[in-house]
């Protein structure tokens, strides 16, 4: 049995809710597969933690805005306000006295508002009381009331900034869900890398011992060839440097395995020291991907195009900003009621009389030198930029799916062809090996077959690797699993 067939003849054997909640024995006594770790490191890592909060402020933001969108209601008061000052009287007579006066007053105002989404104005009902308490000559109390008051405060000619707001919130909102789950690939892409950096690590330091030990073996019987004048010195020196070289390898295999479980532990978050076994079979999926699928998928799934989107929204908003912002604009406020005062405040609330307003507030620009028509130009010109790398963005991610879909099965068919590789490369240097034994062939041709059979091995292993480095790529470009026919959710 080659080097490679032991690896992987170690079998998965802990289920996905094991693997989330693994601890240090259960990891001693189970081997975790890649999708597991995967589970893992998604579920309890550091990166994913930071990702589950992005996307519960994000979330919390979006049902923010929402509730903004909703009536409000709010209190406001003055409680109370106090004035003392020399204040100008004019008399009966027509003449004017400068006399001390101390004025109180209080008001309390409750407000329920509701924006306008298709207009972008403001409908409001308020209620009001108030009271003023003046000292000196002309000292008194008087109360007023305003039970009811309903309002509109519209603006004209002008940018419905509720519409706005409301389109990029709702694209803001697909943009930062889409976030989240590329933040998971991204999770599950750098996993399988450290994976894999543990896998190729135990893989060289069980080829290096095997190495060593076969090295010594040699060096062993090659000293003995030399005592008998079988060999000549040379070939012994170049199997004691052989053995020291193999040795060698031992060491820093080792030093590289005990790194990589380590980078392993903290992917997935567990405590320093914790026992982590691995299991990695040859066989990878078999399904095929379709370049027109993937293509679809990602224009469909990529946060990317939904950030396209969101900026495409805002720039248009600039340019209407820009051509209304500038221009004749005005606001209308209109407000019907009823209102009473009154010496008491058990009589505020009687004899109600109707209260009615309204203004037109209007501006009319004269001489602006250009600069509303040069606003409007930089908006357009920012709407084209924004234009251009959207179209360019798109191709881009056309792109990238559809040569990660070729990628993807070119990595499958690696993986069949090197496997072969290191089975063919194996059983040469056994071949070898028995061969240089019985004395038919030299110990440079059997340090060539060895040569080659590491070399062969490590083909594999890293065909493994970027196998599913492709399979998890296809996966970010397009957020949809292929394996299973559905989108990654």
């Amino acid at each position: 049995m080659t080097i490679r067939n032991r690896m992987h003849a170690v079998a998965p054997a802990v289920a996905l809710w094991l693997a989330l909640t693994s601890t240090s024995a259960l990891l001693a006594q189970q081997p975790i597969t890649l999708q597991e770790a995967i589970a893992m490191a998604q579920a309890g890592g550091h990166r994913a933690r930071a990702a589950v909060a992005a996307r519960d402020a994000a979330r919390y933001r979006d049902r923010a805005f929402a509730s903004r969108l909703l009536p409000q209601l709010s209190v406001a008061g003055t409680m109370p306000r106090y004035n003392r000052s020399i204040i100008e009287v004019v008399q009966d007579d027509g003449s004017t006295r400068f006399l001390p006066q101390q004025e109180t007053d209080a008001r309390l105002t409750m407000m329920l508002s509701q924006r306008l989404p298709l207009t972008g104005g403001d409908l409001f009902v308020s209620s009001s009381l108030a009271r003023l308490t003046v000292s000196g000559q002309q000292a008194g109390e008087t109360w007023s009331s305003a039970p009811i008051s309903v309002g509109l405060r519209q603006e004209v000619l002008r940018p419905n900034a509720t519409a706005w707001d409301r389109r990029e919130q709702a694209v803001r909102a697909e943009r930062d869900d889409r976030s989240y789950f590329e933040d998971l690939e991204d999770i599950a892409l750098e996993t399988s890398d450290v994976f894999f950096d543990v896998y190729a690590a135990r893989v060289a330091l069980d080829n290096a011992l095997t190495n060593a030990a076969v090295n010594d073996t040699l060096y062993r019987l090659n000293t003995g060839r030399f005592e008998v004048g079988r060999i000549g010195e040379n070939d012994l020196l170049q199997s004691e440097l052989a053995l020291l070289r193999a040795r060698t390898a031992v060491e820093g295999a080792r030093l590289e395995h005990e790194r990589a479980t380590a980078a392993l532990r903290l992917a997935l978050n567990l405590p320093p020291g914790t026992p982590v076994e691995i299991a990695v079979t040859a066989s990878v999926p078999a399904f095929e991907a379709d370049t027109e699928r993937a293509v679809a998928e990602a224009l469909a799934n990529r946060a990317i195009v939904s950030e396209l989107d969101l900026q495409d929204v805002q720039a248009q908003r600039r340019v209407t900003e820009a051509r209304l912002g500038g221009w004749i604009g005005a606001t209308v406020e209109a407000s019907l009621g009823f209102n009473a005062t009154a010496p008491e405040a058990s009589l505020a609330y009687q004899d109600l009389l109707e209260a009615r307003r309204f203004s037109l507030a209007v501006y009319v620009p004269l001489v602006q030198w250009g600069a509303r028509k040069e606003n409007v130009l930089a908006a357009a010109a920012e709407r084209d930029r924004v234009a251009t790398i959207g179209r360019l963005t798109r191709e881009q991610t056309t792109h990238d799916a559809h040569f990660a879909v070729l990628q993807l099965a070119q990595a499958r068919r690696n993986v069949a062809l090197f496997a072969k590789a290191d089975t063919v490369a194996g059983k040469r240097f056994e071949v070898a090996y028995n061969r240089y034994l019985i004395g038919r062939i030299t110990i440079d041709n059997l340090y060539i077959a060895q040569t080659e059979k590491d070399q062969a091995l490590a083909q594999f292993v890293l065909a493994l690797r970027r196998y599913w480095q492709a399979h998890y790529n296809l996966r970010r470009l397009t957020l949809f699993d292929f394996a299973t026919g559905q989108p990654v959710r």
